[in-house]
């Protein structure tokens, strides 16, 4: 029956898949209700269409077009909502660029994307400009409303014309939506290529994961440019529920727009949540009754018992995510159950360190050993997560080996090593060798491993990662001097300091011969155990 002509796909039965097309309905069901707050100023999903058609026709206007790369280096304000449905209405792709970036690291993704043209606020103006400058791409910045500026681009103020968005231009679900780049660095960084198809899929397992609804208020602590934020930039605006922007996630940025805006839903890095606990604009609050309490979306390190319990008393609930920049973000969650939630706070950091089971519209978590095969499931027996599914990246732009290798054996092998527990739910142990994730941050070890082998009293010098209180881990470096010279922890800092963005800094610098096996080669899993105790000399 399966091959009968008559029962093939038509266009009238089979329209290609596409996140923009959420704001489309959006439009037709929810268009008095607020789209996007930002500050003092709030659109309706007319008003927000509005910004979006505006930016669309300014972009059209410069000749951008199906398969053109538009970069955006921005907070999380409006043009940055509205740049993931303005870009890919025109076939145009998506690439929104870290803004804790130094020149050297834009300059570089500016010329691998092939980018047409950058858009930057003003914040980002001296990185944004220099990088640009180098990559020969114009750029353009994003008005200031606090000081409008006659030559830059001012998307927010209504023109007064028609809402007319441009007409649908996808024709296939596999065209590219998004280029994301995996660590923003001149060397190994890989721009992740997101497809429609993978971008709506992901974005409905969130509405899914997260109970989304018109009624969810979603405060933007998590960088849209991360990952597009975990597609909660397409995902919120198909629950039809509101965006609430934010400049950037400082406390008490966030503790007022939670009572200002009775916020619902945020996403964020451990780091975020603990510079919430002891800030002074933390305010008196007790209980909070459920209908008042905010879901935390957070990955990236394991919320510890008192994080969970000090949390709790703000009036926060954890969901513990697991993904990566080529899973469209969340691959994995874990919740907890009914019968979990009274559990003492170690009880349940227990069960939240976990990253759970799969998402809702992602395929299947394996934990396989070197030959392919299924670890036991008896939480002990470690092996390399792998998946298989619909939310998995179409592959690595402009690197088709790195691609191959990636899905080798028909899987998209993550590099990071786990374990099964018996009742099935997944548990990280260890992260791929060469990244360090800071603050929600991937960082490159062998950038600053490259940068280190630039100072001439250097001979060898490896970084890994090391535990830290607040950022959860930062870069330990352990350095080997060349005979007869010597520097010391202040100097390689300073050294670092000129050839690197901050948050890559190494936090703690270790001397001494590094260990190694008969080859030669360093043996970093001795250096992660050292890490652990490793002090600035």
């Amino acid at each position: 029956m399966r091959t009968d002509g008559h029962l093939r796909p038509r266009p009238a039965s089979s329209q290609p898949l596409s996140p923009v097309d959420f704001l489309v309905r959006a439009l037709e069901v929810h268009s008095a209700r607020p789209a996007v707050v930002w500050a003092d100023r709030c659109w309706t999903y007319e008003g927000f269409g509005r910004i979006v058609a505006r930016l669309a026709g300014f972009l059209a206007d410069r000749g951008v077009g199906r398969g053109d790369v538009v970069s955006v280096m921005a907070s999380n304000r409006p043009e940055m909502l509205a740049a993931h449905y303005a870009v890919p209405l025109l076939g145009a792709v998506l690439n929104a660029v870290n803004t804790r970036l130094d020149a050297g690291g834009v300059d570089h993704i500016l010329e691998h994307a092939d980018s047409v043209i950058l858009l930057h606020d003003r914040a980002s103006s001296p990185v944004a400009r220099s990088a640009a400058r180098r990559a020969g791409v114009p750029a353009v910045v994003l008005v200031d409303p606090a000081e409008p500026d006659g030559g830059a681009l001012d998307l927010l103020d209504d023109d007064g014309a028609p809402l007319a968005l441009p007409g649908p231009t996808i024709t296939d679900e596999w065209e590219p939506i998004c280029l994301n780049y995996t660590s923003g660095t001149t060397g190994g960084a890989k721009g992740v290529v997101y497809t429609h198809r993978g971008a709506y899929l992901n974005a409905i397992g969130n509405v899914l994961a997260l109970g989304l609804s018109p009624d969810v208020r979603y405060l933007w602590t998590l960088p849209m440019f991360h990952c597009n934020g975990w597609c909660h930039t397409w995902a919120v605006t198909a629950a039809g529920g509101t965006h609430v922007c934010l400049d950037r996630p400082a406390p008490e940025l966030i503790f007022r727009a939670i009572d200002q805006h009775a916020v619902t839903h945020m996403a964020c890095a451990p780091v975020v949540l603990y510079s919430l606990l002891d800030h002074g604009a933390r305010p008196a609050r007790g209980p909070r009754s459920p209908r008042s309490r905010v879901l935390v979306a957070t990955g990236g390190a394991a919320p510890t018992p008192t994080l969970i319990g000090r949390l709790e008393g703000l009036g926060f609930d954890l969901l513990h995510l697991y993904g990566l920049t080529e899973s469209y973000g969340p691959a994995t969650m874990r919740a907890l159950a009914d019968d979990e939630v009274g559990l003492p706070p170690a009880d349940k950091a227990i069960l939240l360190a976990r990253q759970g089971f799969r998402h809702p519209t992602a395929g299947t978590v394996r934990v396989v050993d070197a030959t392919g095969e299924d670890v036991p499931g008896d939480g002990e027996a470690m092996g390399e997560i792998v998946l298989r599914g619909n939310t998995l990246m179409a592959g690595y732009h402009r690197d088709a080996d790195a691609t191959e290798a990636a899905f080798r054996d028909g899987w998209f092998h993550t590099g990071d090593l786990g374990v099964l527990h018996p009742d099935g739910n997944l548990e990280l142990k260890d992260r791929s060798k060469d990244i360090v994730i800071s603050g929600g941050e991937n960082i490159s070890t062998l950038e600053i491993e490259a940068v280190l082998h630039e100072h001439p009293a250097v001979h060898l010098a490896a970084v890994v990662a090391g535990p830290h209180e607040r950022w959860g881990e930062t870069p330990c470096a352990f350095v080997e001097l060349r005979t007869g010279m010597t520097t010391d922890g202040p100097e390689l800092r300073e050294h670092c300091r000129r050839r690197l963005a901050g948050f890559k800094m190494p936090t703690s610098f270790v001397f001494g011969e590094l260990p190694k096996t008969a080859t030669g080669k360093i043996q970093k899993f001795l250096l992660r155990e050292r890490a652990a105790s490793a002090t600035d000399p």
